[in-house]
C-alpha cells in the first residue's frame, strides 16, 4: 500500500511562496500619540484607543477607509458622487470599487444613474475625507454630507390661504410657518419588517423555538422643509390627525395622505415635489442598507424548570429614508457648479 506522503508533490524551485499578506516593517508603523502603540500605516485611527493617528508620508499614500456603519446612536458622513460630464476611465472605476468595497457593476450603476447618490458611510469625519480626496484625485465629483438635523413628527396641521401651524405633540410646541417658506416636499414609503421569536433554552446545541411570528409593514411619509427652520418635519401617514382635511377626510390612511399631499403641493407654490426616493431605493440599498437591529422581550417563565426568551429583529428604511430627503434639500440649497 503506498504511504499518504507518497503523493505529496514536493516544491521544485525553492520554498512555497506564503499564502497570507505580508506585514508591514517596524519602521512603517505609526505610533499612536495617545497610548503609545504602533498601528498599521493603512489605519486612520488608533486601532486601541480610537485616537486620531499622526499623517506621515508614508502613511498619507497607504491609509484605507475601513467603511465601518455608523451606530445608531453615532453621526453618519456620507460621500456622495455627483453627476460629471467626463466619462471616467475603466481603471478609474475598477480601482474606486475596490476602494469603495463596492462590486463594479454596483459602482457603474450608481454612476449610470446620472444623479447625486451615494457611494460611502462611514462614522469617521476623517475616514469621508480620505474617500472624498481620493475619489477626487481619479476624476470623481463627489461632496460630504454629514447626518447632523433633527425630525420632528407632526401629528396634527392647521392651516389658511397664508400659513398653516404644525402641531408636534401638545399646543405649546406649536409652530406657525407661512406657505411661501415651503420649498421642498419629499414623498416616499418607509418599510419595515419585525421578526420575533421566543424559544427555550435546552442543553442542546439549538435552542427549542416555541412561536415565532413576521410583520411587515409599508407606510407613507411627507417631509416638509421649511427655511429657516432646520427641522424636517415629517407627516406619517400613521398617527396623524387627518382633521385638517374636513370633508375630504376618507377612513383610510392612505387616501388621506395622498389627499393632504395635493392640498400642501396647490398651497406651497414655491415648493418642489420629489417622489423619486421609491424609484432609487434599490441603489440607495447599496450604500445606505436598511439598518436591523435586535431587542430582547425578556425571560419568562413557561412552566417549572423552563425559561423561555423572547427577541424581535427589526429592519427599517426610515434612516435611509432621512438621508436621501437631506440630500435632496441640501441639493436644492446649494449650488454645486
Amino acid at each position: 500500500m503506498p504511504k499518504d506522503n507518497e503523493n505529496i508533490r514536493l516544491p521544485v524551485l525553492g520554498p512555497l511562496e506564503p499564502s497570507e499578506p505580508q506585514g508591514f516593517a517596524p519602521e512603517q508603523m505609526i505610533r499612536c500619540e495617545e497610548c503609545l502603540r504602533a498601528n498599521p500605516p493603512t489605519r486612520i485611527n488608533c486601532l486601541y484607543c480610537n485616537v486620531l493617528l499622526p499623517l506621515t508620508e508614508s502613511s498619507a499614500r497607504l491609509r484605507k477607509p475601513i467603511l465601518r456603519p455608523p451606530e445608531k446612536h453615532e453621526l453618519g458622513y456620507n460621500t456622495i458622487v455627483l453627476s460629471n460630464s467626463e466619462r471616467l476611465a475603466a481603471n478609474a472605476i475598477e480601482d474606486a470599487a475596490s476602494f469603495l468595497k463596492l462590486k463594479r457593476e454596483d459602482l457603474e450603476r450608481i454612476l449610470a444613474a446620472g444623479v447625486a447618490l451615494p457611494v460611502a458611510c462611514t462614522a469617521s469625519r476623517e475616514e469621508a475625507e480620505l474617500i472624498a480626496d481620493r475619489l477626487q484625485a481619479t476624476g470623481f465629483r463627489v461632496m460630504t454630507l454629514s447626518d447632523e438635523g433633527s425630525v420632528v413628527r407632526v401629528r396634527s396641521l392647521r392651516f389658511d390661504e397664508a400659513s398653516f401651524v404644525v402641531n408636534p405633540s401638545q399646543t405649546t410646541n406649536e409652530v406657525d410657518i407661512s406657505w411661501s417658506n415651503v420649498s421642498l416636499l419629499v414623498t416616499g414609503r418607509i418599510v419595515e419588517n419585525r421578526v420575533e421569536v421566543k424559544e427555550v433554552k435546552t442543553r442542546r446545541a439549538e435552542n427549542e423555538i416555541l412561536d415565532a411570528s413576521e410583520l411587515f409593514s409599508d407606510e407613507a411619509v411627507i417631509d416638509l422643509y421649511a427655511p429657516p427652520y432646520l427641522e424636517i418635519w415629517r407627516i406619517n401617514a400613521n398617527g396623524f390627525d387627518f382633521s385638517c382635511l374636513g370633508a375630504e377626510k376618507s377612513l383610510v390612511a392612505t387616501e388621506n395622505i395622498r389627499r393632504l399631499e395635493a392640498l400642501l403641493v396647490a398651497h406651497a407654490t414655491n415648493a418642489r415635489l420629489d417622489d423619486s426616493y421609491n424609484r432609487r431605493r434599490a441603489l440607495l440599498d447599496l450604500v445606505w442598507t436598511p439598518e436591523r437591529e435586535t431587542k430582547s422581550n425578556g425571560w419568562r417563565r413557561e412552566r417549572p424548570g423552563k425559561l423561555s426568551l423572547g427577541t424581535a429583529t427589526i429592519q427599517s428604511s426610515e434612516r435611509q429614508f432621512t438621508r436621501y430627503s437631506r440630500l435632496l434639500f441640501y441639493l436644492t440649497t446649494h449650488s454645486l457648479d
